[in-house]
């Protein structure tokens, strides 16, 4: 069974997985109005990417007997200045994301809770791969400065990203 600190804290992390996936996807949008379509196919599969995390944090509470509370979740921006801009505000963006975890993680550990330390392992290791590719690309795209040439092949190799709509499913 969950403490109330603890479940507290993981409804809100929920809540910041679903903005995540708000975020991603308003910035597929983003990219689809900029005729970028292999940019906002990456920004899809990275949204169906969020959804499995809050789902899991969902599944999570719920079978620990805590309860689930859906909290109302901040629009998030709609415009930014370029391609650059979109990957610099995503990985700053995951590295907040990394620091609420940590913070979870802190809380499971002084709470003594060890299956939410337990299952919030998988989500320490997830942080690193997620900041790694937000500044894998973010390191192209500086590289590149906006060259059409550059930004095409990009665009192209950036929508060869798999959505797998299946690893949501799975969690639920």
């Amino acid at each position: 069974m969950l403490k109330e600190e603890m479940e507290k804290a993981l409804n809100e992390q929920l809540k910041w997985e679903l903005y995540s996936a708000y975020l991603y996807l308003a910035m597929s949008a983003y990219f689809e109005d900029q005729g970028l379509e292999g940019f906002a196919h990456w920004m899809k599969s990275q949204t169906a990417e969020e959804m499995m995390h809050a789902m899991k944090f969902y599944k999570f509470i719920a079978e620990r007997d805590g309860r689930v509370v859906l909290e109302e979740i901040p629009a998030p921006p709609k415009e930014w200045e370029n391609s650059e801009d979109v990957f610099d505000f995503a990985y700053k963006h995951e590295q907040e994301v990394t620091a609420r975890i940590n913070k979870l993680m802190s809380l499971a550990k002084r709470l003594e809770d060890y299956a939410t330390e337990n299952f919030l392992q998988w989500f320490v290791e997830e942080q690193v791969e997620e900041e790694a590719s937000f500044k894998s690309i973010l390191s192209k795209l500086r590289l590149i400065k906006n060259d059409p040439q550059a930004l095409f092949y990009l665009d192209k190799e950036l929508g060869q990203r798999p959505i797998d709509l299946n690893l949501l499913m799975t969690q639920v």
